[in-house]
């Protein structure tokens, strides 16, 4: 009876669990389509697509998503590689320098997203660098790398060390070992990091906002839409991009069990 009572209240909480994450996304899709001024659902005005036809004619927007995007994948290939290199350090020492270097690298994540911006401008300036979306994509990769170099160490610390030692017995040198053992057994992580370092990039606000410049990401072009006056144009593009992210999603399930079933 107790168990019986146990997986109720399990399911339960899971339900609302799922209602509480994912009940604000089914309202902002429903708001793209209220033939509204504002993005709401309630009072409902009608069915409508013209907030995705505004959205299409809105280039300023689609510059904002275009500098998001090009942000995003800087940083992929900024962070993935310094990440991987810092997770590779980290699991080839023991002892007191492991753990002085696994805090100092974790530390950035611990640092508000405002300080960040704020320290990587003042720094980048005062050796004549300007402000832009180069120094976003640098104040972004300093604390993104770590996301990526616990990803990958969480990895390696599950991997048989024998496969190494074996092929160093067997000739092969450190950079093969790497190159043709580690790194194939990363893969799954590196992918990983990578979706996870282009998210984080994409929805940033606070180090964006310092040191952007002139440029426009998304986050700010929305942060400022909500200031002079926000439409369901917003949830018109939420909406593109949940369905883009399903798509992906969904297609490299299928792939992965095709590859699998071969």
């Amino acid at each position: 009876m107790e168990s019986r009572l146990t997986r109720i209240i399990v399911k339960i909480y899971l339900i609302v669990f799922l209602l509480y994450l994912f009940a604000p996304l089914f309202v902002m899709v429903i708001a793209a389509f209220n033939d509204s001024k504002f993005p709401t659902v309630m009072p409902w005005k009608g069915w409508t697509t013209r907030w995705f036809e505004d959205l299409w004619a809105d280039d300023r927007m689609w510059g904002a998503v275009g500098n998001s995007i090009l942000v995003g994948l800087a940083v992929v290939i900024i962070a993935v590689p310094i990440g991987t290199l810092a997770a590779l350090l980290l699991d080839s020492i023991r002892g007191r320098t492991r753990s002085f270097l696994y805090g100092l690298m974790v530390a950035p994540l611990l640092v508000p997203g405002i300080i960040i911006g704020i320290s990587t401008l003042i720094f980048w300036n005062r050796i004549g660098v300007p402000s832009g979306l180069h120094l976003s994509t640098v104040g972004q990769c300093s604390f993104i790398c770590s996301y990526v170099m616990l990803m990958v160490l969480a990895r390696l610390q599950r991997m048989d060390r024998s496969l190494e030692e074996a092929a160093l017995d067997l000739g092969a040198t450190h950079l093969q070992t790497l190159r043709l053992i580690v790194l194939p057994y990363l893969r799954t992580a590196l992918l990983t990091a990578a979706v996870l370092a282009f998210f984080q990039s994409f929805e940033n606000f606070n180090t964006t906002l310092f040191t952007r410049g002139g440029a426009t990401t998304v986050t700010i072009f929305i942060a400022s839409r909500i200031r002079t006056g926000v439409t369901p144009e917003v949830n018109a593009l939420g909406l593109v991009l949940i369905t883009i992210t399903v798509a992906a999603a969904v297609i490299y399930t299928i792939r992965k069990k095709n590859t699998a079933a071969v």
